[in-house]
């Protein structure tokens, strides 16, 4: 597995969400830290969900340090970005 170890994520979450609940999965199994913020508890975080989603609460909207945002990524798509690499026993589910 190769990534960049000093990536800071920022993940957009709420409680209930599925979608939030994977994405951490997966970030847990691979040891990647990430600050979450639930914006049912930050008014703020809420807001910023609301801009970058052009009005809408979608979640998990997920920031990198470089700037890019992932909005409901599948495991591929987090796969790619953070360059891990699928063992031959791993696949990264959608």
């Amino acid at each position: 597995m190769t990534r960049n170890s000093n990536e800071k994520i920022l993940m957009y979450t709420t409680s209930w969400c599925s979608d939030c609940h994977r994405s951490k999965r997966f970030l847990d199994e691979y040891g990647i830290d990430y600050v979450e913020i639930d914006v049912e508890q930050n008014s703020e975080g809420l807001e910023f969900v609301k801009r970058v989603n052009h009005g809408s609460r979608v979640v998990p909207t997920i920031v990198f340090q470089d700037g890019d945002i992932l909005v409901e990524p599948p495991n591929a798509a987090l796969a790619m970005k953070l360059r891990l690499e699928e063992s031959e026993e791993d696949s990264f589910p959608v």
